[in-house]
Order: C-alpha cells, then structure tokens, then sequence
C-alpha cells in the first residue's frame, strides 16, 4: 500500500470514529452542562483540566517513542510493550501523588478533591490503554484505536443519561470517567491479545535508560503543551470561580470539537513523517506542504462561520450559557493557527528534532502563564481566551519560522489568499442571508468550495491524490 493510501485508510478510520465520538460528545457535553449548571460544570472542567495536566507523567513521552520506533522496526514490539508497562505502574504511582499534593495546596472544596482524585483514577487507567494504542498506531491499523475511542463515547453517553435520570450529583458525574476508561482498557488489551498475544512485563534497566532519555524531550514537550492548553481553566479556578470556569468550559469545548480534524490527520500520519525522514527526504516536504495546504482550506472558513454564527450555535446549545457567546468568538480563531500548529508538533519529533520543539513550548508555556496571571484577575474569561489565541500564534510563529529557514519553505500567502477570499464570499451569504442554522452551515460550505474551484485552488497533483483516494474506494 502506498504511502498516500496509508495516509488515507487511517485518515478515514480515525475520521470516521472521530465523528462518531465527536457527534456523542457533542450531547455529553450538552446534557451534562445544562444538567449541572455552570457551577457544577465548572467543577468537572476544572478536574478534568487538572489531571490532563498531571496526566502526562502516567506516559512521559512513551507513547510517542513507542509509535516512532516501532514503526520503523516491528521487531521491537515486545520490548517497547514488556518495558513500558512497568514504566507506566511506576508514573502512576507519581502521577497520584502529584494530584494529591496538588488540590491539598490549592485548598479546593472536598467535593472538587473527591472528583479531581476519581478522574485522576480514569487518566491512570487511560494511559495504559496508550501501551497498546502505540502499537496500533506503529502498525498503522487505527481501527483498533478508533473503536476504542467510540465504545468509550458509548459508555459516557449511557452514563451520563443514567445519572440524569436519577437525579444524581456531579460525583456520580466524574465516577462515569473512571468506569469507561476501566471498560475501554480491558478491550484494549483484548485486541492487543488477539494479534500479538498475551504482553509480557519485562524490567529491562539496559533499554529503561536510553527510553527514557530519547522520550523525555517529547514527554516535556507534551507537559508545556498541556500547561499552556490548559493551565487557563485551572488558573480560573483559582482566581476567579467555577461559575466563570463553566462558561469559558462551554465555549472551549466547542472550539476543540474541531481539533479533531488535524488530530485525526496528524495521528494517521505521524508513522508516514517517521518513515520519510529516513527514506526520502523529497517526499518528507511533499507531504509537509500538502499538509500545510489541506489544513489551511479546511480551518478558515471554520474560524469565520463560527465567528458569525456564534450566537446562534451558543443559544441552541448551551442556552444556560449566554457569557459563552462573546468567549467562543474569541477563541475560535485559535482554530486556523492550531490546525497549522498540528502539522509542526507532528513533523518536528519525526524528524528527530524534539528539543526544538522542547524549546518552543517552554516559550509558549511561560508566555501563556505570564499573561494569564496578568489577564485573568483583570479580564476573568475575556482575558484568558485571548490568551489562548496568543499562545498559539505564538508557536505558530516561531516553528514557521524555524522550518522554513531550516526545511522546507511555505510560501504563505499563496496558501491563505484563495481559502481567505471564499470564506468572505461565504460570510457575505451569513451575514445577508437568515435561515435555519443547519442549512445556513451546509449552504455556506457548499458557497466556499465553490468558489475555492472557481479559484482553482487545486492542482492537478491534487486532483492525481483524489483519483488515488478514488481507486482505494473501488479497490
């Protein structure tokens, strides 16, 4: 199979899974926000952001070496799985006791502890699911993956109407967390069983230290990653109150909804990345550009429709949720830089180059502490979406920057001109045309495409990938 087809069969998996997980999701967060109001919404937010933080030290990097390594020599598979395993008990271990040190300072209520501890719990369980997620993703056959993630929607959906439905509390509410990620585990590990056979646990001290010092750039690189994406909600926790961390909670999440593109496609082709830097170096930037284009054309119009129609998406949804208005008309234009952002976090580590990337999120991490201890207590949420978008230019910046002079060039602007002019072709169409939200959504994504043809935004290489994608249909 060809290096686009591979590209494209986990692409499609993971796109469609994500979908799947994103649309079940989707009323999660809906049914679990208006149930619990922006107070107990807050709460869970505020664990939830926590222990995504702290969760990183239950993998520190391991996953992302596991991927990298495996994919490029499949007789290492063993050794990463019998290895990492035991690594994992051991971060675990860590991992708690950070929490517990954590919230004992903060001096959050005792409720808030109960649920930053049974969510710290689910995170443990989630990470060893990540031995085996690994090894799915080496081999590039993200089905066992993809299922996974929409037993694990399933789960969360039966759960949560479950505990509307008798009237339960928002520990009720973490608790489900905690028994889907047990539940998704064990059918992780049968998977993995099925076509590797039974894992091994191996203490091998010989491959400990060099794992370790190869993973531990990518595993900081994930650690200032998360502070920075994150470390907004718990600061609203602290310096403001849950009420304000459940209205910025609402409008983030919606925002994120759509990170599942770039993160379903830098997922699908991280192995691809990996495999190119040591094989060919021509085809390397051939993907990177075509990457670069691709998740230019698909972001913008996101971040100028949701513009336009915020009010409208935040009163449909979230009607308890009205400040949320204004934050998801910020934050939104965090969407076009990370999607671009996706492609740097993906390239960088697969060619080698993580204390690169090491470097620039510690930059973007300081920046975004900085300005949200500055911002926060002055301009509450206000102040900590533009942060978000900030910190993200910020990287956006430098790793642009650093690549072209180093890699490959981008040429920019002939890149953004032509999705730019089709999104205000469509936002012209918004903003003169009033219809019912969902046909105003398709229309207009039928207008930018459109005129994106019109402007013959695609070549003829593009259209040869699409043939191929065609051909992989039939086959």
């Amino acid at each position: 199979m060809s290096a686009v087809r591979r590209i494209v069969k986990n692409t499609t998996v993971l796109f469609i899974s994500q979908i799947i997980t994103y649309i079940i999701g989707f009323f999660i967060a809906i049914y679990m926000a208006n149930y619990l109001g922006p107070l107990g919404f807050g709460i869970i937010q505020t664990a939830l952001a926590l222990t995504a933080i702290f969760g990183v030290f239950t993998d520190l990097g391991l996953g992302t070496l596991t991927v990298r390594e495996v994919s490029r020599d499949k007789s290492l598979t063993k050794k990463y799985v019998a290895n990492t395993t035991v690594m994992r008990i051991i971060l675990a271990f860590i991992t708690f006791s950070l929490v517990f040190l954590t919230v004992n300072i903060i001096h959050y209520s005792q409720e808030q502890i109960y649920v930053i501890y049974i969510i710290t719990a689910s995170v443990i369980f989630n990470s060893f699911s990540g031995v085996f997620y690994s090894i799915f993703q080496a081999y590039q056959e993200m089905e066992f993956q993809s299922l996974a993630a929409i037993l694990n929607s399933i789960l969360m959906l039966i759960g949560v109407i479950t505990v509307i439905y008798y009237q339960l509390n928002v520990l009720a509410f973490a608790s489900l967390y905690f028994i889907s990620n047990a539940i998704v585990f064990f059918y992780a590990l049968s998977f993995y069983v099925r076509k590797f056979h039974l894992p091994k646990i191996e203490v091998d001290f010989n491959f400990w230290r060099p794992a370790i010092m190869a993973a531990l750039p990518l595993s900081l690189v994930t650690i200032f990653s998360l502070i920075a994406y994150r470390v907004d909600t718990v600061l609203l926790s602290i310096l403001k109150t849950s009420v304000e961390v459940g209205y910025y909670s609402a409008a983030y999440n919606l925002m994120m909804v759509f990170l599942f593109l770039p993160g379903v496609f830098s997922t699908a082709i991280f192995p691809v990345f990996s495999n190119f830097f040591v094989s060919s170096e021509d085809s390397l930037k051939y993907s990177y550009k075509k990457s670069f284009k691709y998740l230019t054309i698909l972001s913008i119009p996101i971040a100028v429709g949701v513009t336009l129609l915020s009010s409208q998406i935040i009163i449909l949804i979230y009607p308890k949720f009205l400040p949320s208005i204004l934050i998801l008309q910020i934050l939104i234009w965090a969407v076009p830089i990370t999607f671009l952002n996706y492609i740097f976090g993906t390239i960088i580590p697969a060619m080698n180059r993580q204390n690169l990337l090491l470097k620039i999120t510690f930059i973007s991490m300081a920046v975004n502490i900085s300005l949200n201890l500055i911002f926060i207590p002055i301009y509450s949420y206000i102040g900590a979406a533009v942060v978000t978008v900030i910190t993200e230019l910020i990287v956006f910046i430098l790793c642009f920057y650093i690549l072209s002079r180093s890699f490959c060039k981008v040429k920019l602007p002939s890149v953004i001109i032509k999705p730019t002019l089709a999104s205000i072709v469509m936002a012209l169409f918004i903003i003169t045309i009033k219809l019912n939200l969902f046909i105003e959504i398709i229309i207009a994504t039928v207008i930018y495409f459109a005129v994106l043809l019109a402007l013959r935004t695609f070549t003829e290489e593009d259209y040869d990938i699409i043939r191929e994608l065609v051909n992989i249909r039939k086959n």
